[in-house]
């Protein structure tokens, strides 16, 4: 079968309403279910039994008034490279079915401590190694977006971004090395949180990268993920005060801004979004930055560093019998990488951190906003057909998220709203690496102008 929007509503308003005694846990955990499991390729594999373990102990302690916290009973996914505790880890491949987890990773455990209900693994890009989502093992997830299911649903984190789309979940917890948790969540109209690298216990969560490999999540609204984030980490889920207008400044880059690459409507919604932050008080500030140019010239002419660790981290596989058992299009972006010059990776270490102190100096401590992705979400079939045209469209799509991975920003994907097709556009705040908790604050600010506005046009209308 194939998968269908929903209006399924933000994790807390489900928390809400589980609190509330106007929502049985296991009831919404039997339906999430059976929406994964009549979802073509969105879930690689389904928990059930755990599921309905949580979700009858979320009804019980509902039903006595003692809920472990803000999400307790919200049924959630994680993507194919988390440790649960008894399914197999296949990071959306074939080769690396083994035995098994032992153990839950401990960003899984003290999210089942915050009372969450486990839907399943969902499907992603063979290694996390791709920014449009295909997968020709267990079947790519389509985009609800289109009518036909045509187009990608972007990645690497595919059925996470899928799964909240179609009310199987109401968050999916995902991975972002370039560009994974934003992609995935800008071509279906969601809030993605890619999170500093260091902000979240990355043990048993199958690896990439080690430098840029960061935990996140994907959801409907900004406030799923702050509190999701504060749960993963094993803080109090405590929601702060959205930051006040006159204690933030954005700076928007017209050098991005100005690029031929952005299609007409990324640009033109990201134009009116950033004009109605200005409408509500909002410093607005448009220039060039010139650590941005740099980093987006030394992808170009030196490589990518995620490549370099990516095809370190499995270069024993490239070189053994079980490589012909790799989707093709992967496999020939990890062997690219093999004839990377050692002193290219080693430049992109060093110029890294140079860099970092660069943005930061050039922010003076206001907020950097780019395009999520220059395009929306492309055509599905073109790019199973054509291995060079999937490489190039491939690189268009993850450039723009590459900036902040290479300099470990933390940043929202927010959406801005769509074209023409009804495809998706999405916009990316930002911060210094390390500056999580003061972004949360921004972006709870701004989706409140962004969607308040829309409702007023909506009732205007």
């Amino acid at each position: 079968m194939t998968q269908k929007l929903t209006a399924f509503p933000s994790a807390m308003a489900l928390s809400r309403a589980i609190a509330d005694l106007r929502l049985d846990p296991v009831t919404l955990a039997k339906d999430c279910l059976q929406k994964a499991e009549d979802a073509y390729g969105v879930y690689i594999s389904t928990l059930p039994e755990r599921a309905l373990v949580e979700a009858e102990a979320a009804r019980l302690r509902a039903r006595a008034g003692c809920r472990l916290g803000p999400l307790d009973g919200v049924p959630i996914s994680w993507k194919d490279l988390y440790d649960v505790k008894g399914a197999v880890t296949t990071a959306g491949s074939k080769v690396c079915q083994i035995l098994p987890a032992w153990a839950d990773a401990p960003v899984v455990q003290r999210v089942a401590a915050a009372g969450m209900v486990s839907i399943g693994k969902t499907n992603m890009t063979e290694l996390a190694y791709s920014g449009l989502g295909l997968n020709p093992h267990y079947g790519t997830p389509r985009n609800p977006h289109d009518t036909v299911y045509r187009r990608v649903p972007g990645g690497s984190s595919s059925g996470a971004a899928v799964a909240v789309a179609i009310g199987s979940a109401a968050i999916g917890v995902a991975t972002d090395t370039a560009g994974s948790i934003r992609i995935p969540a800008a071509f279906n109209g969601l809030v993605g949180f890619k999170t500093s690298s260091r902000r979240h216990d990355r043990t048993g969560v199958f690896k990439l990268s080690q430098t840029l490999d960061s935990l996140g999540s994907i959801a409907r609204t900004v406030e799923d993920c702050v509190v999701f984030d504060a749960c993963m980490s094993g803080r109090l889920p405590v929601l702060p005060k959205p930051a006040s207008v006159e204690t933030y400044r954005i700076v928007v880059d017209e050098g991005v801004l100005a690029d031929a690459s952005l299609t007409p409507a990324v640009r033109e919604n990201l134009e009116r979004a950033i004009a109605l932050l200005q409408d509500r008080g909002v410093r607005i500030e448009r220039r060039r930055l010139k650590s941005v140019d740099a980093v987006l010239e030394l992808i170009r002419t030196r490589g990518w560093l995620g490549a370099a660790e990516a095809y370190t981290q499995h270069s024993g596989l490239l070189k053994s019998d079980r490589a012909a058992l790799l989707d093709t299009r992967v496999r020939a972006r990890l062997q690219t990488a093999a004839s990377m010059p050692v002193d290219a990776a080693v430049s992109l270490y060093w110029a890294r951190e140079q860099l970092q102190r660069e943005l930061t100096a050039e922010l003076e401590g206001a907020v950097l906003v780019l395009p999520t992705v220059a395009h929306t979400a492309p055509l599905l079939e073109p790019l199973e057909a054509d291995p060079e045209l999937f490489a190039q469209v491939n690189l268009a799509t993850l450039r723009l998220t590459m900036i902040g991975s290479y300099l470990d920003l933390p940043t929202f994907a927010l959406p801005t709203g769509t074209d023409a097709e009804g495809q998706y556009t999405s916009m990316q705040i930002s911060l210094p690496t390390g500056e999580d908790d003061q972004l949360i604050r921004v972006a709870l600010a701004v989706e409140h102008m962004l969607t308040t506005n829309n409702k007023e046009e909506n009732q205007n209308g």
